[in-house]
This record gives C-alpha cells, structure tokens and sequence, in this order.
C-alpha cells in the first residue's frame, strides 16, 4: 500500500521498516499459540527489543523510553509492524495500553517509576481482573470484596474470563471496599501480584482448542495499601479510564486477523459471484475506522484520554471483523469448515471465531450502544432502578 506521507513521515517509515527487516524476520509466519512458553517468551523479547529502540512509546519524552515522536510516527510503525506476525496481542497491551496508562494518570509517583518501566520492556505482564460471573456487562455489580487491616486489604472473591492471567505477572483488580453506597462508587482499584498467596488460576478451555482465558479465584488475598490506585471509593474513575483506553485499542491493524481488500481477492478467486454492494459497505467502514483512529490518536497526542467516543471504533470493526470473515467463508463453501492446509482461510476461520468473541469482550454490543446514545448522543438515559441504592439492597 502506498502512502501520502510528507519527507519526514517517508523518511521515518523507511527507518522503520528498515529495523523490522533487520528484527522481525522471524515474524513472516504465524507462531504457534498453543505453545504458550515460547508464545509468551517471545513476546517479552519482541517488547524489549521494542522498547530499546524507543519504538514502544514513541510518543513519550526521550527521558521515559519514547523518541519525543508524533502521533503520526506511532501510526506509521503500527502500519508497519502489522506487517509481520510480531506476538504484540493482548498478552503484552494490556500493560502497555492499560495498566499503565491508568497508573501514569491516577498513581503515585513512586507507583508511575515503579511499573511503568518493566511493563514497556516485557519484564512484567498484566491481566485485567475485572468480569466476574456476576458482573460482566454491568461491571459495578462485582461481588468482590476488599477489606482494610492494618496497611493492608484482604481480599475474597472470584474473576473470570481473565485473557493471559496463567502468564501475568501483576493484575489490574476491582473490588468493592463499601456496600452501603451504590454498586458505582463503593469500588477501588488495586494492583495485584499474581504470585502472591490466594491467587488460584484455573484456564478455561475453548472451542478453538486454546486456553487464553482464565477463571481466578481470590481466597484471603492480602495486597499493601501501596498498591492500591486512586483514592478508596475512586475505583470507577480508574476503572473508565482503563476501558477507554481498552476500547481505543481494540481493532487495530494486525497481521492475524484478516482485511475487507483480502476478502475481496478471496471471493473473485473462489469463482463466487461478490456482493458489490455489501464490499463497498464494508470497505468505507474499514477506511472509515482507520481515519476514527487517527482521530483519536491526536486526541492521545495531547494528553488527553479516549472518551465514550471510543467505543465507536470497537463496536463497528467487531462486526465488520464478523461480516468480511463471514462473505470469505460462504464463498469457500464446505472447504470453509477444514482449511487446515489454507492459511488464508484460516485467517478467516480465526477472524469469524474472533469477532463473536469481540463483540462480548470489552463490552457487549449493546452497553456500547447504550453508551454512545446517552454520553456520546446525549439521548435519555436507560432506566436504571438500583442508581442510587446501597449495593447491599440490591438483588
């Protein structure tokens, strides 16, 4: 794909692709998930190689790992990167693009030299424990308690559908600290070791043969006050912030998931007839999201953080991923259903079994929905009977 990049974006492009040529080369093919030691080893290396060059933050000061880079510099290594088959899923953003934007916004000092490092090099991998079998589109219905003792919090409960937490270092958590108010503002947010004593991860085996989720059972977990961001009762706030951040992230440009011009090429190759029409629709709403991204990436270029806006962008390539995947498996007819020895239409079987998860993961379809209409729109609200009851009356 050709782009209309000034000198100096053609000149750093170049840079670019020049040092991926020279350390990705052994990214040209897709690595083998199931081996989930090698996966996650050579994510950590890719992510340290990353962050060595300056390339894993290049929006940041020279001084904290970045290159003092532009919004457009970080689009074009993304272009770039997508490229090859580099580990760079959510086994590593959720440190990079979550955790630690929220500890940089909302923690301390000591808390921001502490993490930020060792998250931008791969030393340290996150999870996100956040669902619960309780509270999965309706997060504030978490049943997870955290009680202080001393300097300390004791926490019981459990979390679910946690992606990568068999790997993670440290967590991301959301308990409940008070039930006498409602369910949105008796929450805090923590930091978890995830080798700490009580933790019990159990992975959970999936259709596609894969254990990237995990169920986490929390039995007298005790974590330091120190680890504790935000203020108590704060945990909504940070909460938002790490979704926000979450739903920005989520549809990227990747290697492994496939594209509307590469359906298009399958569908004529197929001999099948192309649904011109339903293409096109596809095509602009794929144009559309890129050009969304780079919207909200000047927004991310002055400090700001992704708003409810931001949920746009997850809730449209969700089903776009789901309807472009779809269009290439019709056409391949039954050899859809086995493509073992088709990596192209792997790539569609992994992008349609993808998408049905996307549109759950990071919020339903319809919280999305829900929220663009009331705080992007400004339409009326959803009734909500338990707002402003205590947590401890609802049922």
């Amino acid at each position: 794909m050709d782009f209309n990049d000034s000198p100096q974006e053609a000149e750093f492009r170049q840079q670019v692709r020049s040092w991926l040529a020279l350390n990705a080369d052994q990214y040209r093919q897709p690595l083998d998930m199931a081996d989930v030691q090698g996966y996650t080893a050579k994510a950590r290396d890719w992510q340290k190689q990353k962050a060595l060059a300056g390339y894993a933050a290049i929006r940041w000061p020279r001084a904290e790992g970045g290159l003092d880079g532009t919004t457009m510099m970080e689009v074009i290594f993304s272009e770039e990167e997508a490229r090859y088959h580099v580990p760079v899923g959510p086994l590593v953003t959720i440190g990079t693009t979550m955790a630690v934007p929220t500890i940089r916004k909302h923690g301390t000092p000591e808390q921001i030299e502490r993490f930020t490092r060792p998250a931008l090099h791969g030393d340290e991998l996150w999870c996100q424990l956040f669902s619960e079998p309780s509270a999965g589109s309706d997060l504030a219905n978490l049943r997870t308690r955290a009680v202080q003792d001393g300097d300390d919090w004791v926490i019981n409960g459990q979390k679910v559908w946690t992606s990568w937490a068999h790997v993670a270092d440290w967590g991301i958590l959301l308990a409940r600290t008070d039930s006498t108010v409602p369910k949105h503002k008796g929450l805090t947010y923590f930091l978890v070791d995830m080798r700490s004593p009580g933790i019990d991860v159990r992975p959970i085996q999936q259709i596609s043969g894969e254990s990237e989720f995990n169920e986490v059972f929390i039995t007298d977990l005790r974590i330091p006050d120190s680890y504790r961001i935000g203020g108590v009762g704060e945990g909504w706030k940070c909460a938002m912030t790490t979704l926000m951040n979450e739903r920005f992230n989520v549809g990227g440009e990747s290697q492994s998931l496939p594209g509307v011009a590469e359906m298009i090429r399958h569908v004529r190759k197929s001999g099948q007839n192309l649904d011109q029409r339903r293409a096109a629709q596809l095509l602009t709403q794929e144009m559309g999201l890129r050009y969304f991204r780079f919207r909200l990436l000047t927004s991310l270029s002055k400090g700001e953080t992704p708003g409810p806006i931001a949920a746009l962008g997850k809730l449209v390539h969700a089903n776009m991923l789901q309807d472009l995947s779809a269009m290439a498996l019709d056409a391949a007819g039954l050899s859809g259903i086995c493509a073992e020895d088709d990596p192209q239409l792997q790539k569609f079987q992994h992008g349609y079994t993808w998408s049905a998860a996307l549109r759950i993961a990071g919020g339903t379809d319809e919280i999305l929905r829900n929220q663009i209409a009331e705080r992007v729109l400004g339409l009326p609200g959803e009734i909500r009977v338990d707002k402003d009851i205590p947590f401890s009356q609802c049922r």
